[in-house]
Protein backbone atom coordinates (compact mmCIF):
# COMPACT_ATOMS: atom_id res chain seq x y z
CA UNK A 1 0.00 0.00 0.00
CA UNK A 2 0.84 3.58 -0.52
CA UNK A 3 2.68 5.26 2.59
CA UNK A 4 0.92 8.27 3.89
CA UNK A 5 3.07 11.68 4.64
CA UNK A 6 1.92 11.30 8.85
CA UNK A 7 2.52 7.89 9.53
CA UNK A 8 0.48 6.60 12.90
CA UNK A 9 2.69 6.16 16.15
CA UNK A 10 2.18 3.22 18.49
CA UNK A 11 4.25 3.59 21.68
CA UNK A 12 4.25 0.50 23.56
CA UNK A 13 5.87 0.47 26.96
CA UNK A 14 8.20 -1.80 28.98
CA UNK A 15 7.92 -3.86 31.91
CA UNK A 16 6.65 -2.01 35.32
CA UNK A 17 5.72 0.55 32.86
CA UNK A 18 2.38 1.65 31.26
CA UNK A 19 1.33 4.25 28.06
CA UNK A 20 1.76 6.93 30.36
CA UNK A 21 5.63 6.80 30.07
CA UNK A 22 4.99 8.20 26.54
CA UNK A 23 3.53 11.29 27.67
CA UNK A 24 6.27 13.92 26.79
CA UNK A 25 7.31 11.84 23.19
CA UNK A 26 3.01 11.47 22.33
CA UNK A 27 3.18 15.16 22.71
CA UNK A 28 5.21 16.12 20.56
CA UNK A 29 5.10 13.68 17.85
CA UNK A 30 1.46 15.25 17.85
CA UNK A 31 2.29 18.72 17.56
CA UNK A 32 4.60 17.40 14.52
CA UNK A 33 0.77 15.86 12.69
CA UNK A 34 0.83 12.40 13.69
CA UNK A 35 -1.69 10.53 15.34
CA UNK A 36 0.35 8.92 18.57
CA UNK A 37 -1.49 5.40 20.60
CA UNK A 38 -0.04 4.93 23.23
CA UNK A 39 -1.55 1.42 24.53
CA UNK A 40 -1.07 0.07 28.36
CA UNK A 41 -0.63 -4.17 28.67
CA UNK A 42 -2.77 -6.19 30.60
CA UNK A 43 -2.11 -6.14 34.31
CA UNK A 44 -0.20 -3.03 34.34
CA UNK A 45 -0.26 0.81 34.74
CA UNK A 46 -3.83 1.75 34.56
CA UNK A 47 -4.71 -2.27 34.37
CA UNK A 48 -3.07 -3.09 37.49
CA UNK A 49 -6.31 -4.49 38.80
CA UNK A 50 -6.07 -7.27 35.74
CA UNK A 51 -2.81 -8.35 37.36
CA UNK A 52 -3.46 -12.64 37.06
CA UNK A 53 -0.59 -15.26 36.78
CA UNK A 54 -2.41 -16.24 34.01
CA UNK A 55 -1.08 -13.22 31.80
CA UNK A 56 1.44 -14.99 28.80
CA UNK A 57 3.59 -12.87 26.92
CA UNK A 58 1.15 -13.94 23.76
CA UNK A 59 -1.79 -11.64 25.90
CA UNK A 60 0.56 -8.82 25.41
CA UNK A 61 0.84 -10.07 21.96
CA UNK A 62 -3.20 -9.58 21.51
CA UNK A 63 -3.29 -6.64 23.45
CA UNK A 64 -1.21 -4.63 20.89
CA UNK A 65 -2.50 -6.78 17.78
CA UNK A 66 -6.20 -5.61 19.22
CA UNK A 67 -5.30 -2.10 18.95
CA UNK A 68 -4.17 -2.11 15.48
CA UNK A 69 -7.48 -3.87 14.53
CA UNK A 70 -10.18 -2.19 15.96
CA UNK A 71 -8.52 1.30 15.77
CA UNK A 72 -7.98 0.32 12.20
CA UNK A 73 -4.72 1.28 12.08
CA UNK A 74 -2.36 1.56 9.09
CA UNK A 75 0.61 2.65 8.01
CA UNK A 76 2.12 2.25 11.61
CA UNK A 77 5.35 3.35 13.11
CA UNK A 78 5.51 0.50 16.02
CA UNK A 79 7.70 1.83 18.35
CA UNK A 80 8.41 -1.08 21.38
CA UNK A 81 10.39 -0.16 24.69
CA UNK A 82 12.69 -2.91 26.65
CA UNK A 83 10.06 -5.80 27.51
CA UNK A 84 8.07 -4.14 24.64
CA UNK A 85 10.05 -5.55 22.12
CA UNK A 86 8.48 -8.60 23.12
CA UNK A 87 5.14 -7.46 21.81
CA UNK A 88 6.33 -5.55 18.90
CA UNK A 89 8.02 -8.69 17.41
CA UNK A 90 4.53 -10.49 17.53
CA UNK A 91 2.48 -8.11 16.16
CA UNK A 92 5.19 -7.41 13.24
CA UNK A 93 4.55 -11.21 12.50
CA UNK A 94 0.91 -11.46 12.15
CA UNK A 95 0.23 -8.15 11.24
CA UNK A 96 3.46 -7.00 8.62
CA UNK A 97 0.95 -5.49 6.18
CA UNK A 98 -0.50 -2.80 8.72
CA UNK A 99 3.25 -1.61 9.60
CA UNK A 100 5.70 1.01 8.10
CA UNK A 101 8.65 0.15 10.41
CA UNK A 102 9.10 -1.16 13.73
CA UNK A 103 11.29 0.80 16.04
CA UNK A 104 13.19 -1.33 19.40
CA UNK A 105 13.69 1.55 21.70
CA UNK A 106 17.09 -0.11 24.13
CA UNK A 107 14.32 -2.69 23.68
CA UNK A 108 14.69 -6.97 24.07
CA UNK A 109 14.30 -9.49 20.53
CA UNK A 110 12.42 -12.56 21.60
CA UNK A 111 13.51 -16.00 20.60
CA UNK A 112 10.87 -18.09 19.16
CA UNK A 113 9.14 -20.73 21.28
CA UNK A 114 11.52 -19.36 23.85
CA UNK A 115 10.37 -17.21 27.31
CA UNK A 116 12.35 -14.18 28.04
CA UNK A 117 13.71 -16.26 31.45
CA UNK A 118 14.46 -19.69 29.46
CA UNK A 119 17.01 -17.08 27.69
CA UNK A 120 18.83 -16.31 30.93
CA UNK A 121 21.25 -17.81 32.90
CA UNK A 122 19.65 -20.58 34.75
CA UNK A 123 20.52 -18.96 38.15
CA UNK A 124 19.40 -15.61 36.92
CA UNK A 125 15.86 -16.98 36.07
CA UNK A 126 15.95 -18.57 39.51
CA UNK A 127 16.74 -15.48 41.05
CA UNK A 128 13.60 -13.75 39.23
CA UNK A 129 11.37 -16.57 40.47
CA UNK A 130 12.57 -16.93 43.94
CA UNK A 131 12.20 -12.67 44.31
CA UNK A 132 8.84 -13.10 42.72
CA UNK A 133 8.02 -15.35 44.88
CA UNK A 134 9.25 -13.33 48.17
CA UNK A 135 6.97 -10.23 47.12
CA UNK A 136 4.11 -11.80 45.16
CA UNK A 137 3.89 -15.52 46.62
CA UNK A 138 4.94 -15.87 41.87
CA UNK A 139 2.39 -13.61 40.79
CA UNK A 140 4.49 -10.86 39.70
CA UNK A 141 8.03 -8.96 39.81
CA UNK A 142 8.36 -6.11 42.23
CA UNK A 143 9.48 -2.53 40.71
CA UNK A 144 13.36 -1.83 41.13
CA UNK A 145 14.21 1.36 42.12
CA UNK A 146 13.74 3.96 39.14
CA UNK A 147 17.50 3.83 39.01
CA UNK A 148 17.27 0.70 37.38
CA UNK A 149 15.96 2.66 33.98
CA UNK A 150 18.59 5.19 33.86
CA UNK A 151 16.91 7.73 35.70
CA UNK A 152 18.77 10.72 38.26
CA UNK A 153 16.74 13.47 37.40
CA UNK A 154 14.52 13.56 41.13
CA UNK A 155 11.29 15.24 39.55
CA UNK A 156 11.69 12.65 36.61
CA UNK A 157 12.56 9.89 39.60
CA UNK A 158 9.80 11.29 41.51
CA UNK A 159 7.00 11.05 38.43
CA UNK A 160 7.82 7.35 37.62
CA UNK A 161 8.43 5.63 40.47
CA UNK A 162 5.01 6.87 41.45
CA UNK A 163 3.55 4.88 38.65
CA UNK A 164 5.44 2.09 38.58
CA UNK A 165 3.52 -1.13 39.37
CA UNK A 166 4.40 -4.66 39.85
CA UNK A 167 5.02 -6.82 36.39
CA UNK A 168 3.08 -10.49 35.52
CA UNK A 169 5.74 -12.44 36.24
CA UNK A 170 4.35 -15.23 33.76
CA UNK A 171 4.73 -12.60 30.63
CA UNK A 172 8.93 -13.66 31.40
CA UNK A 173 8.28 -17.44 31.83
CA UNK A 174 6.18 -18.27 28.80
CA UNK A 175 7.45 -18.71 25.26
CA UNK A 176 6.17 -16.07 22.63
CA UNK A 177 4.70 -17.52 19.09
CA UNK A 178 6.38 -16.56 16.06
CA UNK A 179 6.03 -18.04 12.81
CA UNK A 180 8.60 -15.78 10.98
CA UNK A 181 12.14 -14.38 10.84
CA UNK A 182 11.94 -10.81 13.21
CA UNK A 183 10.41 -8.45 11.55
CA UNK A 184 8.69 -10.68 9.33
CA UNK A 185 10.03 -8.11 6.32
CA UNK A 186 8.85 -4.72 7.41
CA UNK A 187 12.13 -2.22 8.09
CA UNK A 188 13.34 -2.13 11.65
CA UNK A 189 15.54 -0.03 13.79
CA UNK A 190 16.77 -0.75 17.02
CA UNK A 191 17.68 2.57 19.21
CA UNK A 192 20.54 1.83 21.93
CA UNK A 193 20.86 4.06 24.71
CA UNK A 194 24.96 4.83 25.79
CA UNK A 195 25.56 4.17 28.65
CA UNK A 196 24.61 0.74 27.11
CA UNK A 197 21.65 -1.37 29.60
CA UNK A 198 23.21 -4.18 30.63
CA UNK A 199 20.09 -6.33 30.65
CA UNK A 200 19.13 -5.96 26.65
CA UNK A 201 23.07 -6.31 26.03
CA UNK A 202 22.30 -9.43 24.22
CA UNK A 203 19.59 -7.86 21.63
CA UNK A 204 21.36 -5.41 21.23
CA UNK A 205 24.30 -7.25 19.86
CA UNK A 206 22.11 -9.16 17.47
CA UNK A 207 20.44 -6.10 16.06
CA UNK A 208 23.93 -4.31 15.49
CA UNK A 209 24.79 -7.76 13.26
CA UNK A 210 22.27 -7.57 11.63
CA UNK A 211 22.38 -4.31 10.39
CA UNK A 212 26.25 -4.75 9.47
CA UNK A 213 25.01 -7.69 7.27
CA UNK A 214 22.65 -5.93 5.83
CA UNK A 215 24.71 -2.88 4.99
CA UNK A 216 26.79 -5.35 3.04
CA UNK A 217 23.97 -7.26 1.37
CA UNK A 218 20.17 -6.71 0.76
CA UNK A 219 18.40 -9.23 3.04
CA UNK A 220 16.68 -12.56 2.28
CA UNK A 221 13.12 -12.58 0.93
CA UNK A 222 11.24 -12.78 4.42
CA UNK A 223 14.08 -10.86 6.71
CA UNK A 224 13.94 -7.59 7.61
CA UNK A 225 16.36 -4.67 6.56
CA UNK A 226 18.18 -3.38 10.09
CA UNK A 227 19.50 -0.17 11.37
CA UNK A 228 21.45 0.13 14.27
CA UNK A 229 21.51 3.75 15.95
CA UNK A 230 22.62 4.91 19.79
CA UNK A 231 21.58 8.10 21.66
CA UNK A 232 23.13 9.35 24.81
CA UNK A 233 20.16 8.61 27.24
CA UNK A 234 19.29 6.88 30.09
CA UNK A 235 17.16 3.17 29.79
CA UNK A 236 13.99 5.53 30.23
CA UNK A 237 14.73 7.76 27.41
CA UNK A 238 11.47 8.63 26.43
CA UNK A 239 11.33 9.86 30.21
CA UNK A 240 15.08 11.36 30.40
CA UNK A 241 15.48 12.37 26.69
CA UNK A 242 11.76 13.22 25.23
CA UNK A 243 13.10 16.14 22.67
CA UNK A 244 15.85 14.34 21.36
CA UNK A 245 13.94 10.73 20.86
CA UNK A 246 10.61 12.09 19.31
CA UNK A 247 13.53 13.68 17.16
CA UNK A 248 14.73 10.26 16.30
CA UNK A 249 11.72 8.86 16.07
CA UNK A 250 10.53 11.35 13.52
CA UNK A 251 13.48 10.99 11.32
CA UNK A 252 13.48 6.85 11.37
CA UNK A 253 9.27 7.15 9.97
CA UNK A 254 10.67 9.79 7.31
CA UNK A 255 13.24 7.71 6.21
CA UNK A 256 11.80 4.35 5.79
Amino acid sequence: MTTSAKPTFVLLHGAYHGGWCWRDVAARLRAAGHAVFTPTQTGVGERAHLLSRDIAIDTFVDDLANVLHFEDLHDVVLVGHSFGGNAITGVADRMPERLRHVVYLDAMIPVAGQSVLSTMPAHVAAKVRDAAQASSGGVSMAVPAVKFFGISDEAQAAWVSARCTPHPLSTYDTPITLNHPVGHGVPCTYIAVTPHFAPTSVSRDQARAWAEQHAQAAPAAGQSRWHYVEMAAGHDAMVTHPAELSALLLNVAQGT
